[in-house]
C-alpha cells in the first residue's frame, strides 16, 4: 500500500474501500487508521515535539495536514510534552499571544519516504487488525449457546482451529468427542460455550462435548423444542459414550419423551448420528426432587429414596439384583444420574439397608440397656417406640413413656431419672475431658457449644474463641474433593454433629463478635403491640350493640 500526502484523492478512498470490504470493518474505521499514520509519518519528517494533526475528507478523498500549538507560560515543564510552545517564544510569532490560547498551522503536502512508507504501512495494519478483532468479539460475544457450522483450519496438538468464516473459534482437546478426529478441510459442527476478549484477539470458545450441543441439536430437530413447547431442564453428558437429558411438556397433550425420541427413534438417532454414537436416556423432569432421581437413575428401578437436603444427599435403596444397572458400568448411570439432578446419589441394597436398620437398632438397644440398666425387651420397646438417644428419655414428656404399653408413670418416672443420671455423669467425663485437651472455660460461653462439641474442638486443636473464629463453615462441616477423578469427602471437626451451614456459620460469627472482629447486628426491633388499640375497638363496638 503506497501512502503519500501527494498521493491521488480517489485512489486513497479506494484503498480504503478495498481494505475495508476484505475485513469486514467499516470504511471510517480504515480512513482514521490511515490518519493516524500519517500523523505518524509528518511527526517523523518535523519532529515528534510537534503535535500534527491530518485529515482526510471521506468523500473527496482531500487530505489536509495541521500542526497545533498550545501556548504555555514560561514556567512550565515541557520535557516529554507536544504541541507546547513557551508564552515568550509565541509573542514573537504571534502578537495576539496569550497563555492558553491554540493556534493551528496549515502544512505545506510533502511525500513520504521508503522508511515512513513501510512504518505508516504498520500502523494502518495494526489499526485495521484492532478494529477487525472488535469487529469479531461484537459478532459472537452474543452469539454464546448457538450452533455454528465451519471448516477444520489446522490441527495444533489435539486442538482444532475452525475456520468461521467471519471468525476463527478453537475446540480444545477437553471439548471434543474422545476418538473423534479432524483433518484439515473437514466440515465441522459445534457450540460456541464462551467468547473471551484476549490481547491477541477474541477468543471463540467451541465444544462438542459441551451439554449445550446436545440440546441445541435436538432443538433442531424436534420442532417442539424449538418452539418451546418442549423444555430441556438438564442435560448430563459422558462424551462419546452415554448420555441423560431431562425433558418436561409445557402442553399436556404432548409426551415430551416420545417427542424427543420421534416415530422409530429417527429423532433421537439423528442426533446419535452427530455424537458419535453416543447413548442417549431421555427422561420426564419432575418438580418433586424424588421422583425425578428415580427417574435419572431409570433403567434401574428404585425401591426407596431418603433425602438429606442441607447436603444435597440422597440415599437410593434398589433391589439387590438392580445394583450393578443402577451403578453403571464404572459407575457411569449414578454419575450422570447426580450431574443431571444436582444430588450426591449414595447408592444401596435393601438388604444392605435392611442390615443397617438391625445394626443401628442393636445398637440403640445396647446403649438403652447400658444408660438405663434395664433388659433388653425394655430397651427394644424404647427404640421400637421412636426413641433413639438417652436425651430422648431425659427430657420427654413423661406420659409419652408411661402410654408404652406395659409401662406406667412409676416405671417412666424412674426411666428417666437414670437417664438424667445418666446424662450428668457423662457431662462430668466429658468436662474432664475437655480440661485435659486444654479447651479453655470461654469457649462454653459461644451459644450452641455444647460440652461434646467443645471436646471434638479441642481434639481438632481448637481450644479458644479466637481459634474458633478462625474457621470456616467447611472447617467444621467437611467437605469434598476431587482426587485422581473421584470426589472424596474430607471430614470436618465437627462432622458427627451434622450442623447446617446456617448453624456454622452462626457459630463461628458468634465467636468474631466475641473476639470484637465484627460488630454484632442490631437486634429487630419489637413489633408494635396493637392489644389495648383492639381492646378499645372492642369497647366501641360493645356500646354501639348496647345502644342499639
Amino acid at each position: 500500500m503506497a501512502i503519500g500526502i501527494a498521493a491521488n484523492r480517489l485512489e486513497l478512498l479506494q484503498i480504503a474501500d478495498a481494505v475495508a470490504r476484505e475485513k469486514g470493518i467499516e470504511k471510517e474505521v480504515v480512513i482514521e487508521a490511515i490518519e493516524d499514520a500519517l500523523q505518524k509519518a509528518a511527526r517523523a519528517r518535523y519532529g515528534a515535539e510537534h503535535d500534527i494533526r491530518v485529515k482526510i475528507d471521506p468523500k473527496t478523498g482531500e487530505t489536509t495536514q495541521k500542526r497545533v500549538i498550545e501556548v504555555v507560560s514560561d514556567d512550565a515543564e515541557l520535557e516529554g510534552e507536544i504541541g507546547k510552545m513557551p508564552f515568550s517564544i509565541a509573542k514573537r510569532t504571534w502578537r495576539d499571544a496569550e497563555i492558553g490560547k491554540v493556534y493551528e498551522e496549515v502544512l505545506p503536502p510533502f511525500e513520504i519516504g521508503r522508511v515512513q512508507t513501510q512504518m505508516a504501512r504498520q500502523v494502518v495494519m495494526h489499526k485495521v487488525r484492532e478494529a477487525e478483532r472488535e469487529r469479531q468479539y461484537d459478532e459472537y460475544k452474543d452469539r454464546v449457546g448457538e450452533i455454528v457450522n465451519g471448516s477444520v483450519k489446522r490441527v495444533e496438538y489435539g486442538n482444532v482451529i475452525v475456520d468461521l468464516g467471519r471468525g476463527e473459534g478453537i475446540m480444545r482437546r477437553d471439548q471434543s468427542i474422545p476418538r473423534e478426529n479432524f483433518n484439515v478441510g473437514d466440515r465441522i459442527r459445534a457450540y460456541i460455550y464462551d467468547v473471551r476478549r484476549e490481547t491477541k484477539g477474541p477468543q471463540i470458545m467451541l465444544s462438542r462435548a459441551h451439554g449445550g450441543f446436545m440440546a441445541k441439536l435436538f432443538a433442531q430437530e424436534v420442532p417442539e423444542v424449538y418452539d418451546g413447547v418442549i423444555e430441556i431442564r438438564a442435560v448430563a453428558r459422558d462424551p462419546g459414550s452415554r448420555a441423560k437429558m431431562a425433558v418436561i411438556s409445557n402442553d399436556g397433550s404432548i409426551d415430551p419423551v416420545g417427542a424427543c425420541v420421534g416415530m422409530r427413534g429417527s429423532r433421537v438417532q439423528a442426533v446419535v448420528a452427530e455424537l458419535q454414537g453416543e447413548k442417549i436416556d431421555i427422561i420426564q423432569w419432575s418438580e418433586d426432587e424424588a421422583t425425578f432421581i428415580v427417574n435419572a437413575l431409570a433403567p434401574a428401578e428404585v425401591s426407596k429414596v431418603v433425602m438429606d437436603e442441607e447436603d444435597e444427599r440422597v440415599e437410593v435403596v434398589v433391589p439387590d439384583e438392580q445394583l450393578s444397572l443402577a451403578i453403571g458400568r464404572r459407575g457411569q448411570n449414578v454419575r450422570l444420574a447426580s450431574q443431571l439432578t444436582g444430588w450426591q446419589i449414595d447408592i444401596m441394597t435393601e438388604s444392605q439397608e435392611s442390615e443397617r436398620r438391625q445394626r443401628e437398632f442393636a445398637e440403640r438397644t445396647a446403649l438403652f440397656q447400658e444408660a438405663l440398666d434395664v433388659d433388653e425387651v425394655i430397651a427394644q420397646l424404647l427404640v421400637t417406640e421412636g426413641f433413639a438417644a438417652v436425651e430422648d428419655v431425659a427430657y420427654v414428656e413423661p406420659h409419652e413413656i408411661a402410654s408404652i404399653e406395659g409401662f406406667d408413670e412409676e416405671t417412666a418416672e424412674e426411666l428417666q431419672t437414670r437417664a438424667r443420671e445418666f446424662l450428668e455423669k457423662e457431662a462430668a467425663e466429658l468436662d474432664a475431658k475437655r480440661k485435659a485437651l486444654g479447651v479453655e472455660d470461654e469457649l462454653l460461653t459461644i451459644e450452641g457449644v455444647t460440652l461434646a462439641m467443645a471436646v471434638a474442638l479441642g481434639e481438632g486443636d481448637v481450644k479458644s474463641i479466637e481459634d474458633l473464629a478462625g474457621l470456616v463453615p467447611d472447617d467444621m462441616r467437611g467437605w469434598f474433593e476431587n482426587k485422581g477423578g473421584e470426589r472424596v469427602r474430607e471430614p470436618g471437626i465437627l462432622e458427627s454433629f451434622n450442623l447446617s451451614p446456617e448453624d456454622a456459620e452462626a457459630l463461628i460469627m458468634r465467636a468474631r463478635i466475641a473476639m470484637g472482629w465484627v460488630e454484632a447486628p442490631p437486634e429487630p426491633e419489637p413489633e408494635p403491640e396493637f392489644e389495648e388499640e383492639s381492646s378499645a375497638e372492642g369497647d366501641v363496638v360493645a356500646e354501639a350493640e348496647e345502644e342499639a
